[in-house]
């Protein structure tokens, strides 16, 4: 809410316009939740002025942004990320071109990004085509595998959109075994230099394994000398890393 006002109160009580409406914002949630506890009501960030923790208490998931591209995300999703937990960021795959920004991103990407957080598609299926379709029942077998760790594990944002041409984000488990890492190169580079990005919150006498692979890495090795970052083809590129403890 911004701009508040009231006929009714003086000059010296204006702020308490804003106060009472969440107030009663909130009483109107307790009625309504109660006599449906089992519906999840999701809220909706209205450009954040609806997203905040007392609603959380009421709807424990929130629309993040109307904006949907990936891109635009990275950055919406590490700033409010700094605050809420990853379970309550409603995050979606949506059709391309974008309909904010008319922006193109892979579909790979787009899932990658919208895993971050409640993960989920609005976007025509009928549309797409057999081998999208295809992607999509492999990415939403990927986020069910990984919900767990990506909804309750403990999140670390490793490269800020804000300050470069990337974004870097991670979940590790309460046991610090099971590891995941996304990477997203916003603008493609010509004969870009080899950059390692390093990892956060492991135990340093585990030794994780990369999964699909054979290669093993010390804990202390992933968050010192980090893992080499691929020369990603194309704008808007990303890759994720699954490491477990076995």
């Amino acid at each position: 809410m911004t701009e508040i006002g009231s006929d009714s109160l003086p000059a010296d009580r204006q702020r308490e316009t804003a106060h009472r409406y969440i107030l009663g914002v909130y009483k109107v949630m307790e009625k309504i939740t109660s006599v449906f506890p089992n519906v999840l009501f999701e809220s909706c960030s209205g450009g954040g002025g609806r997203f905040d923790p007392g609603i959380l208490h009421y709807m424990p998931q929130t629309w993040t942004s109307d904006n949907t591209d990936a891109i635009s995300r990275l950055k919406i999703q590490y700033g409010t990320s700094i605050v809420y937990p990853s379970i309550a960021m409603g995050a979606h795959v949506s059709a391309v071109p974008n309909h904010q920004v008319h922006r193109s991103a892979s579909l790979q990407t787009r899932a990658h990004v919208a895993m971050a957080g409640n993960f989920g598609y609005e976007l025509d299926l009928t549309a797409l085509a057999n081998e999208e379709k295809h992607a999509i029942t492999q990415q939403v077998s990927f986020y069910k595998q990984h919900r767990q760790l990506i909804q309750f594990g403990e999140h670390y944002r490793l490269l800020n959109p804000f300050e470069g041409n990337a974004s870097a984000w991670m979940f590790v488990s309460d046991e610090q075994k099971e590891v995941l890492v996304t990477y997203c190169r916003i603008l493609s580079e010509p004969n870009p230099p080899t950059q390692r990005l390093r990892l956060k919150g492991l135990d340093p006498n585990f030794n994780y394994r990369l999964i699909g692979t054979d290669q093993t890495f010390g804990g202390d090795e992933l968050m010192y000398a980090g893992i080499v970052l691929p020369n990603l083809i194309g704008d808007f590129a990303t890759e994720t890393w699954n490491f477990r403890v076995e």
